[in-house]
């Protein structure tokens, strides 16, 4: 299975957004000098930057994007909100948004090895698409683990209203869709779009 594994940090640098959630990444960063070299971008260039914040801020690769774009042309919302909704839903995005994980990386690698549970059942795909009311919950066996405990009871996660939280439980459920304007990323997915519109 391919995964993203270029340096992090860097290429929170590189799109001038910390798309990673580490609270170091943008440390290096000259707010002083302009991103690029204050070189003028291009209307394709902007158009390519936006696509590759929301290809790194979901931890996919291009073919799962061109995918979910395809997927996303055929809502009846506008393409590039039902693009982001479609993404925030997936398992290992929201496994993340929960605080199971300290970033996506981390998320996804709980999911593939079985530790999360949707609605009872073992799912081990990154990609599954949760539905609203869909309870994702920890593994019973997996509720000791150190690192766990430690994310989900002490880490401060993203504090997003169409997700509720059961601390006992080690649980959440998606309790509807999200909206564009609640979404924790910063990005403008019309450019992307009449990037994949040409």
């Amino acid at each position: 299975m391919a995964t993203r594994r270029e340096p992090r940090f860097k290429l929170c640098r590189h799109l001038g957004v910390n798309v990673c959630g580490h609270p170091k990444a943008m440390k290096r960063v000259d707010t002083k000098k302009p991103m690029r070299g204050g070189q003028k971008v291009s209307e394709y260039g902007l158009q390519l930057l936006e696509k590759q914040k929301i290809k790194a801020y979901y931890g996919i690769l291009e073919r799962q994007f061109a995918r979910y774009f395809e997927i996303a042309k055929k809502s009846s919302e506008m393409t590039g909100v039902a693009l982001l909704k479609n993404l925030e839903c997936r398992l290992d995005n929201l496994v993340y948004r929960i605080g199971f994980a300290r970033s996506i990386r981390q998320a996804r690698q709980i999911v593939n090895h079985g530790h999360i549970l949707v609605n009872g059942r073992k799912v081990d795909i990154p990609s599954y698409g949760v539905k609203v009311n869909d309870v994702i919950a920890l593994k019973e066996k997996s509720r000791t683990n150190a690192l766990f405990q430690d994310n989900f009871q002490g880490l401060v996660a993203f504090n997003v209203p169409y997700i509720e939280k059961n601390t006992e439980q080690f649980s959440a459920k998606l309790i509807r869709e999200p909206m564009r304007e609640e979404l924790p990323i910063d990005v403008n997915e019309i450019l992307a779009v009449e990037l994949y519109s040409k």
